[in-house]
């Protein structure tokens, strides 16, 4: 596939706001739980208002240029909207996950972890992937109900609803396939074993699915919206 300048701003931008993203989600995990001093409830608080505050900043700032998905699970949706065509749209995930496993390095050479690591962090069950698939649903509907609401809101939106959903889910809401893939190579406060993460990605793209099934009867196009 011939790479055209804009797209190679925009898979840039997915790569460099990806890797951000996990770099704090990993980073600000270490950091938390050196600091809470055993305290698990303080570390997923600091955990979760770094990741909420990173997510505004970077949505905000590179919005503009990709439309800062992030997200596979995102960019899968917005393929099927056919807003974007599919060989970039893969080339979407490609940067995502290459940005993602590139931020956990990074996270652990600034807190001088060793580089390579496989996770033994324990997150198994239906429970989980329950939770998963819920943090996932959610997060599409919070996308394009506040897109369509209030378009300028939706990086506060996600940032508010992510901060939300470290908590009132049981998996601590990665709902996101290149945030799985990535933690699964950290065996820090935010990892996740490799074994675990194929149940995590399958309930993450059940539930982008089912929210755009949802969306696509609920959110009525401007002109249905006042008939």
């Amino acid at each position: 596939m011939l790479i055209v300048p804009d797209l190679k701003r925009r898979l840039f931008s997915e790569c460099i706001g990806t890797g951000f993203l996990l770099a704090t989600v990993v980073g600000s995990g270490i950091m938390a739980q050196r600091l809470a001093g055993g305290n698990d409830a303080i570390a997923l608080l600091g955990n979760t208002l770094a990741t909420g505050a990173m997510l505004v900043v970077l949505i905000t700032m590179l919005g503009p240029i990709s439309g800062a998905h992030f997200n596979p699970a995102v960019t899968l949706i917005i393929a099927l909207r056919r807003e974007i065509k599919a060989l970039p749209a893969l080339a979407f995930v490609v940067a995502q996950i290459i940005g993602a496993v590139a931020g956990v390095w990074l996270a652990h050479a600034m807190f001088g972890e060793a580089i390579l690591q496989l996770s033994q962090k324990v997150r198994a069950g239906p429970a989980q992937a329950l939770s998963e698939g819920v943090a996932t649903f959610g997060l599409i509907l919070t996308i394009f109900a506040t897109h369509q609401a209030r378009r300028d809101f939706v990086p506060v939106a996600v940032g508010l609803y992510i901060t939300g959903a470290y908590w009132f889910t049981a998996s601590t809401s990665f709902a996101n396939p290149a945030v799985t893939i990535a933690r699964s190579l950290s065996d820090t406060f935010a990892g996740i074993r490799p074994a675990d993460a194929p149940a995590f990605v399958l309930a993450q793209i059940s539930g982008a699915l089912l929210a755009l099934a949802v969306c696509t009867w609920f959110l009525k196009p401007a002109h249905e919206k006042s008939a």
